[in-house]
């Protein structure tokens, strides 16, 4: 049997988790109970709030993180636009910050059954046993899936570093800021972590779900019952890329008009981002990004560097409430450099940039969530004003004193 946990969290979407829990009763019921669904939170049974007008469901257990099957984390509903604590991105930061981010976070560490088998046993087994032994181990482990901003919860704990997802199509950015590589698909199956799109995507995240572990019949004859064909092709990483064979192509063309003039087509591209503003630090950035960081500053304004000098205590008003940070800049042989430092970590800048008499560096932070931030600030005497931004999440204000 497969046992299917789905987490609800205060400030759910109600389409996200009730969809999916439909499509895995249905399928249970026409496979015959091979399938077991719950509804769980991360502190046990308990009438769970959802973001749409508060109405309530009940769950009646605790998430485990430790048993086979299918964990299937939904996403918020709230305020679309602004910062609000009711806002979309403040209500899955909060719900991030809960027990529940500790629990997937075990998910995630939790090793494949496969892997706990003893190797001297195994060696022992005849291959025909392995092979059946091997199965079902995989049908053992452990499945995350998502559905729209489920994703993004849990990038925001890290746990989608460097791995294909999806999310509604307003998050994506925020995705990529933090760390996970954002694809643009209805479904994404990304091996044991399967994600869905806008909020009706739920459907085809389950039904598609129900396919790949029981098989095909079943998930037709659930949705010949819904009256629903699940959307769009799943998105995996396998096969040919687009524009594969065009670019192969074109490398050809190249090489042919290297060798007819002497000079390639990055050449001419590259003469031509006189035009474009675009610099050569920028394809060095491009083309080398272990560099980025380590570049000299770009001074387009009368300002100093001194003037942003020193320690500065910060605040910054995000949707789940102020971070005091400690900045430490200074400017070295034409380069800016800095760290921050917050709730004892302490990250560089990247690529610090004078522009405009602003100040503009990235920062790949951790806590209270995991995302790549953009900083822009401005500096009179000793009071430091600006904003800190990531994708497309409202801009967060930014005020700081120099301490030295």
């Amino acid at each position: 049997m497969i046992k299917i946990q789905i987490v609800l969290f205060d400030g759910f979407d109600l389409m996200d988790a009730i969809a999916p829990y439909e499509v895995f009763c249905a399928a249970a019921m026409i496979a015959g109970g091979t399938l077991h669904v719950e509804l769980v939170t991360a502190e046990g049974p308990r009438s769970v709030p959802s973001g749409m007008g508060g109405l309530k469901i009940e769950a009646s257990g605790k998430l485990n993180p430790q048993q086979a099957g299918i964990i299937l984390v939904p996403g918020a509903a709230g305020e679309v636009e602004g910062d609000g604590p009711d806002s979309i991105p403040a209500i899955l930061g909060r719900a991030a910050q809960t027990e529940l981010g500790s629990l997937m976070r075990q998910v995630f560490e939790r090793p494949a059954v496969g892997q706990q088998i003893d190797e001297r046993q195994a060696l022992e087994r005849q291959a025909i046993e392995e092979q059946k032994d091997e199965r079902q181990a995989l049908q053992q482990d452990i499945i995350v899936a998502t559905v729209c901003g489920g994703s993004l919860l849990l990038a925001m704990n890290g746990l989608l570093e460097g791995r294909h997802a999806v999310t509604h199509h307003m998050g994506m950015e925020v995705l990529a800021a933090a760390g996970a590589i954002p694809v643009a698909a209805r479904v994404v199956d990304d091996g044991n972590l399967v994600s869905g799109g806008g909020v009706t995507s739920g459907l085809d995240v389950a039904l598609y779900l129900v396919e790949r572990e029981l098989g095909p019949k079943i998930a037709h004859a659930v949705e010949q019952l819904f009256e629903f064909e699940r959307r769009g092709t799943v998105w995996r990483n396998t096969g040919m890329d687009p524009g594969q064979a065009a670019r192969k192509d074109g490398g050809a063309r190249s090489e042919m008009e290297h060798a007819k003039t002497g000079h390639s087509v990055t050449d001419h591209a590259r003469t031509d981002d006189i035009e474009t503003g675009y610099s050569e630090a920028d394809h060095l950035k491009e083309d080398h990004p272990e560099l980025v960081g380590s570049m000299p500053y770009v001074k387009d304004t009368a300002l100093p560097a001194s003037a942003f000098d020193g320690d500065w205590d910060i605040a910054i008003a995000t949707p789940i409430g102020n971070m005091q940070v400690m900045l430490s800049i200074s400017s070295v042989d034409g380069q800016i450099q800095g760290q921050a430092t917050q709730a004892n970590e302490t990250v560089p800048f990247l690529n610090p940039v004078l522009k405009d008499g602003k100040l503009i560096w990235s920062l790949r932070v951790t806590k209270p969530m995991r995302l790549n931030l953009k900083f822009e600030v401005a500096v009179e005497t000793d009071r430091m004003t600006g904003v800190a931004k990531a994708g497309m999440l409202p801009a967060s204000k930014l005020t700081g004193t120099r301490r030295s």
